[in-house]
């Protein structure tokens, strides 16, 4: 694959996960919020373990293993029932804007745990994407912290959920880049996840799940939008470029407000669209404060994926060789040794 196609598939990916808060929504206004997170995470695993595959386990760092297998399931689970429990469509977009405070958080926590360095601009950073939220959670009415704080009152579970799910998938993130060597855990993760949802199915008190053909469609068709948008994103980190599907990236709240508004018939107002590019803006900035400066000779500039990492912009050659180890190795295309880098360095990115 052209490292043109690979970029457009990581685009295309950016697209399908724009569309999990209207579709996590949908299913689970039919099905319920946990019956029907359980049937869409267990579609979802069917379709990675179909396109992915199934990893070495063997290969696996067990911290990364246990701990990110964990810390995974526990983001999923947060991220589905914040949205599912919200109270009515509009609560639900604005739940997905508070998730995502995580690129924010996972550049705080590189700095503290990674020894990621950064600039000034990280403290605005982080200072635009809480107002931005804030914004967002006041309503109408803009920046009233009354009036946000009463917005949260009416369903506290919801939103504590999300603020949750965005600590723990900048933790994920942390954990990933530190113990995950290039491992991509993500199909056996999901099914961590989908059984985690059935066990919670069936020891809460949660009315049967009533199966209807609208509620079938809407969950095969989320499945499909998580699955490929994994899928996708794999081919965009190894051969597209990052640098571009990184800055894109940043942009998935206005892109995932716009379709949650088609998709759930809700009118958005001028104060949350305001709220949810200010959020953006914060994340960019937080990305920007993390970017090394370009040395001096310099011809390609650097490619970074997401707030925690920088991934080198290789270009595909017809024959490569690389030394490992004191030995000469050979590939053809891409060079092993920078598809192995960039799945290390690229493994955590998530556009949630």
């Amino acid at each position: 694959m052209t490292g043109r196609n690979a970029t457009l598939a990581g685009l295309a990916a950016i697209v399908l996960w724009s569309t999990m808060v209207g579709m996590i929504r949908l299913v689970t206004e039919s099905l319920g919020a946990i019956g029907g997170a359980a049937m869409i995470y267990t579609c979802c695993s069917v379709l990675l373990f179909l396109t992915v595959g199934w990893p070495k386990l063997r290969e696996f760092n067990r911290v990364y293993l246990l701990t990110g297998a964990l810390m995974f399931a526990g983001y999923e689970v947060c991220f589905a029932l914040a949205i599912g429990l919200a109270t009515d469509a509009r609560q639900a977009i604005e739940v997905g804007i508070v998730n995502y405070l995580w690129p924010c958080l996972t550049v705080l926590f590189a700095i503290l745990f990674t020894g990621q360095r950064s600039s000034i601009l990280f403290i605005p950073g982080i200072g635009l994407s809480i107002a931005g939220i804030a914004l967002v959670l006041g309503g109408d009415t803009g920046l009233d912290l009354p009036g946000t704080i009463e917005n949260i009152r009416t369903n506290p579970l919801s939103y504590a959920l999300a603020l949750l799910g965005a600590v723990i998938w900048s933790a994920y993130c942390t954990v990933t880049k530190l113990f995950a060597k290039g491992n991509n855990g993500i199909t056996p993760f999901f099914m961590l996840t989908a059984a985690s949802f059935w066990v919670l199915y069936l020891f809460s008190d949660t009315e049967p799940i009533h199966l209807t053909l609208t509620g079938v469609v809407a969950t095969l068709v989320a499945a499909c939008a998580i699955g490929f948008g994994y899928a996708l994103w794999n081919v965009g980190i190894l051969h597209g470029n990052m640098t571009l599907l990184a800055a894109a990236s940043y942009f998935t709240p206005v892109l995932s407000a716009a379709f949650s508004s088609l998709m759930l018939a809700t009118a958005l107002g001028v104060t949350f669209w305001v709220g949810t590019a200010i959020v953006c803006v914060g994340a960019t900035v937080c990305w920007v404060a993390t970017r090394e400066p370009k040395k001096a000779g310099e011809t390609t500039p650097p490619a970074a994926a997401t707030p925690d990492r920088t991934v080198t912009d290789e270009r595909p050659r017809d024959r490569a060789a690389v030394r490992v180890g004191g030995r000469r190795h050979s590939s053809r295309g891409p060079s092993a040794l920078g598809i192995r880098r960039r799945k290390h360095e690229a493994d955590a990115i998530d556009t949630h």
